[in-house]
């Protein structure tokens, strides 16, 4: 029995979906703790595409449960319209499961997500607008509704008064926006709970009878490391913790119940939105890496910003986490190159640094120091073991693992469920040597 968190180690995309489906094959119960339908993943089976932004892709195996926890915020219309999306595809979701105590996602924190953004003109973070944020500041405010006031009418009226009156004035006075009218709200969002009232549990009870019962507990967060409200590159940043530290939180778990925690990084970097990128490139070795990879986003369809491989903030996904081992994804997109550029310090005003600096001034003027490395030039698609990589793939591998000091226990080749190579067991293999391959 282990109970592991994944994820993301760059500043997301990085691919968790595929790898937390993989995972998800020898987990009874996968549990989603932060974020909300601001994140997304893509998961390829039997040549389907299912794009889900809530629902756990744990839910492909039906005798999985797949929780989505108190530390989401979930916009009940997304999440109904991917059971449907499930439902037509003949998926099992009896095993889905939502927090009673999550927060719901209105349509006054889209609205004003959006106003604000716009409002920021230059200044802009490059949010989803899904209105994410505004859902977690009502939470902060004491003034969020969560799942359970769905399920009764006088008590969402009761909910609803203060936060509806507050963000119409907002949108009379400040914004210029239509105010929203109570009883439609009412209305909408009752249908909704009467769908999802099937699903809805008591989450940390949930979770502790399943370790009770010596079940596997797989925790998935949503966006990355360099994300994280705490810890990320702040202010352009999500509004919840991605960072492992984050599932016990949103989860409702002491840390000692978590036994293992894997990291997923792409063998290059991408981010989406605005902010400070050191090793982003520009011209056609982008174009190439963003369209060989592509590099647009499941949620918003935005082009990603793709960049090399940044071990600096590599290494400090692997501290502030606490990894275990990395997944290494997306090996495949850099096929075709002739040389590979790794970033293993930076310049900060004429100083070597080897540590990501917490000022968001500092990041943005620092310049990446690379280590160039020999590409391979020939397909890795059909590689299913570490024998089938060209010597030079092997030898990029170990030099990541060696850079960030973390063995590499999954190396993911396509898209597929089978386009991938499981170097050691992730969940019980060897915790923090170095790859050896």
């Amino acid at each position: 029995m282990a109970n592991v968190v994944v994820i993301g180690a760059q500043w997301g995309d990085e691919g968790k979906g595929k790898i937390t489906d993989l995972l998800s094959r020898s987990a009874d119960v996968v549990v989603r703790y932060q974020g909300g339908v601001n994140a997304g993943h893509t998961i390829v089976v039997d040549e389907k595409v299912l794009k889900l932004h809530l629902i756990p892709s744990g839910i492909l195996y039906p005798e999985t449960i797949c929780l989505i926890g108190s530390g989401t915020v979930v916009d009940p219309k997304v999440m109904l319209s991917e059971i449907d999306m499930l439902l037509e595809n003949d998926i099992d979701i009896s095993g889905l499961q939502l927090a009673s105590t999550a927060h719901v996602t209105m349509p006054y924190h889209r609205l004003l997500d959006q106003a604000i953004e716009q409002r920021r003109g230059e200044k802009k973070i490059g949010t989803t607008g899904r209105g994410i944020g505004p859902t977690y500041a009502d939470k902060a405010q004491r003034n969020g509704i969560r799942v359970i006031d769905l399920l009764d009418k006088k008590r969402l009226r009761e909910r609803l008064n203060v936060p509806l009156s507050e963000k119409n004035d907002l949108f009379k006075n400040i914004y210029g926006v239509n105010q929203l009218k109570l009883d439609d709200l009412i209305e909408e969002y009752l249908s909704y709970g009467e769908r999802l009232a099937p699903h809805i549990v008591d989450c940390s009870r949930t979770i502790h009878q399943a370790a009770r019962n010596k079940k596997n507990i797989l925790f998935e967060g949503a966006q990355g490391t360099l994300l994280d409200l705490d810890h990320g590159t702040y202010p352009y940043v999500t509004s919840s913790n991605p960072v492992s530290g984050g599932a016990c939180i949103g989860a409702g778990v002491g840390p000692t119940l978590i036994d293992r925690v894997i990291g997923v990084a792409k063998a290059y970097t991408t981010r989406v939105g605005e902010g400070p990128f050191p090793t982003e490139l520009e011209g056609s070795i982008n174009d190439q890496l963003c369209d060989r990879g592509g590099e647009f986003g499941t949620t918003t369809g935005r082009r990603r910003r793709c960049g090399w491989f940044d071990g600096v903030i590599g290494k400090y996904a692997v501290e502030v986490n606490g990894l275990d081992c990395l997944a290494i994804t997306k090996l495949d997109v850099l096929d075709e190159l002739e040389e590979i550029q790794v970033c293993v310090a930076y310049e900060l005003d004429g100083e070597r640094i080897e540590y990501f600096p917490s000022s968001a001034e500092e990041f943005a003027r620092c310049q990446p120091i690379f280590e160039k490395l020999p590409g391979w030039e020939r397909s890795t698609a059909d590689c299913r073991r570490l024998e089938d990589l060209p010597s030079t793939a092997m030898n990029y591998l170990r030099f990541l693992a060696e850079l960030m000091e973390v063995p590499i226990a999954i190396v993911s080749l396509g898209a597929s469920r089978d386009q991938t190579i499981v170097v050691e067991d992730p969940i019980h293999g060897p915790k923090r040597a170095l790859l050896s391959v």
